[in-house]
C-alpha cells in the first residue's frame, strides 16, 4: 500500500474508524507499507503489558499527560512533548498511573501487521486471547511474572 496525499482530520480516523482495545481508544491516522500511525487515548489506570515487536520500530509522541514506561527492564516516564523510541526487539510496556486520561500519537515502521491486529482485537475482552492472537501479527507479549518466589 502506497502513501496518499491527504489529511486525516482531528477527532477522526481513517474511514471513520476507532478501535476499543481493552478500554483504550486507538484511532488510525495513517497507513502505508512503510509506516502506521494511530492516536491513542489511555484512560486512567489502563496499561499495555510488556511486549515487543521483532520486526518493527515503534515511537510515541506524548500529546497530553504522562505515560509510565518499562523499557528493556528499566522504569522511566514520558510527558507532554516527549518522544519515546522503541527499537524492534526491545521489550516495553506502557502504564497510565497519572489518574487522568493520557493521549499520544504512536507510529510503527514498517507498518507490518499492526493494522490487522487492531482490527481483529477491537472489542475483544479476554486479555489471554489477545496475547495469543497478537503472536500471529508479530507482537510478542512477555509471560506474566509469578508472584511466588
Amino acid at each position: 500500500m502506497h502513501e496518499t496525499a491527504d489529511i486525516t482530520r482531528a477527532n477522526t480516523g481513517l474511514d471513520g474508524t476507532a478501535w476499543n482495545i481493552l478500554g483504550q481508544v486507538y484511532v488510525p491516522k495513517q497507513t502505508s507499507d512503510d509506516s502506521f500511525a494511530w492516536h491513542a487515548t489511555f484512560p486512567a489506570e489502563t496499561f499495555v503489558p510488556p511486549h515487543m515487536h521483532p520486526k518493527q520500530d515503534e515511537y510515541i509522541l506524548v500529546l497530553d499527560g504522562r505515560i509510565d514506561l518499562l523499557l528493556n527492564g528499566e522504569k522511566d516516564c514520558a510527558s507532554k512533548g516527549d518522544i519515546v523510541r522503541l527499537p524492534r526487539g526491545i521489550p516495553h510496556a506502557f502504564f497510565n498511573n497519572s489518574g487522568d486520561p493520557v493521549t499520544a500519537l504512536f507510529w510503527a515502521a514498517p507498518a507490518g501487521k499492526l493494522l490487522g491486529l487492531y482490527r481483529r482485537i477491537h472489542n475483544m475482552s479476554n486479555p489471554a486471547e489477545i496475547v495469543q492472537v497478537a503472536r500471529e501479527y508479530d507482537v510478542i507479549f512477555s509471560p506474566p511474572v509469578s508472584a511466588a518466589a
